[in-house]
């Protein structure tokens, strides 16, 4: 059974940093394509970046690029996102995801799999 699994996040100040962590079990790790995506309260779920596995190379939203990272971890199952210089407006329940495909992976309706969600909070 496929499963993502998440950790970190939490409450920060502007300016500050966060990392998040999700631990993969069940699926083939290193074909799938991961993504993040966040939802602040009222809003639609929007990418914030994602690993195309074809060519081994992150993708950011134009809002994070610059201040996120994603890497990952193929050995280990495990994918991360790196926040940096975080702001008020990055406050939201991010989500890590993975897909069978690679056809559209902005859309968060092209991922099978998602993690359970962790609230990350920048206060200004």
């Amino acid at each position: 059974q496929a499963q993502l699994t998440q950790s970190g996040g939490g409450l920060v100040q502007a300016g500050g940093s966060l990392r998040l962590s999700c631990a993969a079990s069940g699926l083939t790790f290193n074909s799938r394509t991961m993504g993040w995506f966040r939802q602040a309260p009222g809003e639609e779920r929007d990418v914030v970046g994602y690993w195309r596995y074809v060519d081994e190379t992150p993708v950011y939203g134009d809002s994070v690029k610059g201040r996120f990272a994603i890497s990952r971890d193929n050995r280990q199952n495990m994918f991360y996102l790196q926040m940096n210089n975080l702001k008020p407006e990055d406050t939201a329940v991010y989500y890590c995801a993975a897909s069978r495909t690679t056809v559209l992976p902005k859309n968060p309706l092209q991922y099978e799999w998602w993690g359970q969600g962790t609230q990350v909070t920048v206060s200004s």
